[in-house]
């Protein structure tokens, strides 16, 4: 009986599926411990460097090395939230301004109905409150689904840290337990596997750095031109939100706009911010993404955005920003081992122009 007998075309479809719902589910049900514990691995992958070079160039034990890395790596992320908070405290002190300036506009926009449509600003005033009635029970169901994420992401916080620590100290061991798993013939192509990982996640995370300083810098400049106050503060923000794909630019777009009611209730300066934001999001999507982003990554389009939705959907904002280097590390596996080749090719980024079916020649009788 040869192997198509034994392992029908049908057969292999409803494996692949049931393989694809059952990673799915593993992944919903344990988010909370995968979802920092990936992140922690991707971190230590890009600070694996520094690590060996405290260990290897200055002789410093493996464990304090490791030590220094990850508290080198927190600091940097403290300065950066402290500026925020600190800033952010200031920006709070002129929330009366923001107050008087949302009335404003709320006002000329309660005009502008009223002239256009005919409605009185207190049938206006009606439609908003039965508008917003129902919305109480929702918000406070909104408001502990918030709490319980905000609890998440602290305790995430913690862990993620203690996660890099110990996969730095414990790296050689890991990849000694790799080898114990697979005959000593294949070794070679196990180290190629794990070498391209390393690389594709490095250039991956450091060209989304170099994207978030960028993205900083011009939308600081282009808030700091039009007039905005704390355009540092903001660009910085947009910078960091544009890390969570299409809804980071929008959620960041919102923020600044509050923001500038901080300094003045001009709708001109709403036109410029939108202007900015909509410069920078074609300057990133058009020039950044293609040549820092997405060619560390060889995934084609259509899988980045399935992935981006799917991870969403399952973990959240990190799982949508785990989404592209988890696939990225996926790719790497699949290419080097055959039965998986044909999903590393789906994945990928190679589009043949044409394609013919090889079809079998007839027998001759």
């Amino acid at each position: 009986m040869d192997q198509t007998q034994r392992f029908p075309f049908y057969a292999k479809f409803a494996l692949i599926l049931f393989t694809v719902i059952a990673l799915i589910g593993i992944c919903y049900v344990g988010q909370g411990i995968l979802s920092p514990l990936l992140l922690a691995l991707l971190f230590a992958i890009l600070l694996r460097p520094v690590a060996a070079f405290l260990t290897h160039k200055l002789r410093i034990p493996r464990i304090l090395s490791a030590l220094i890395t990850v508290v080198l790596f927190m600091l940097i992320f403290v300065t950066i939230f402290y500026f925020i908070s600190v800033q952010l405290a200031d920006m709070a002190n002129d929330w009366d301004i923001i107050k008087s300036n949302v009335t404003k506009h709320y006002d000329n926009l309660q005009g502008y109905v009223k002239e256009t449509f005919s409605i009185s600003k207190g049938e206006q005033e009606k439609m908003v409150k039965k508008a917003t009635s129902g919305s109480m029970d929702s918000g406070k169901q909104l408001m502990g689904t918030t709490l319980m994420s905000l609890t998440d992401s602290l305790m995430n916080l913690i862990l993620i840290p203690i996660y890099m620590f110990l996969i730095l100290i414990y790296r050689t061991h890991f990849i000694k337990f790799l080898t114990k798993l697979f005959e000593e013939k294949d070794h070679p192509k196990l180290e190629d596997i794990l070498k391209t990982i390393k690389v594709s996640v490095q250039s991956y995370i450091l060209g989304l750095l170099f994207e978030l300083v960028i993205v900083s810098a011009l939308t600081s400049v282009g808030l700091m031109i039009i007039g905005v106050k704390y355009a540092i503060l903001l660009g910085v923000i947009t910078g960091l939100l544009n890390l969570i794909p299409y809804i980071g630019i929008v959620i960041a777009g919102v923020l600044t706009i509050i923001a500038s009611l901080t300094g003045q209730s001009d709708l001109n300066i709403i036109i410029g911010i939108l202007i900015v934001n909509i410069v920078v999001q074609i300057i990133d999507n058009n020039v950044l993404v293609p040549l820092v982003v997405s060619s560390k990554v060889e995934i084609n389009s259509l899988a980045s955005i399935a992935g981006i939705i799917l991870g969403g959907a399952v973990a959240g904002i990190s799982g949508m920003f785990l989404a592209i280097p988890v696939m990225a590390i996926l790719k790497v596996i699949f290419d080097r081992i055959k039965p998986l080749e044909p999903w590393g090719y789906l994945l990928g980024d190679d589009m043949p122009k044409t394609f013919k079916w090889k079809n079998e020649p007839k027998s001759q009788e």
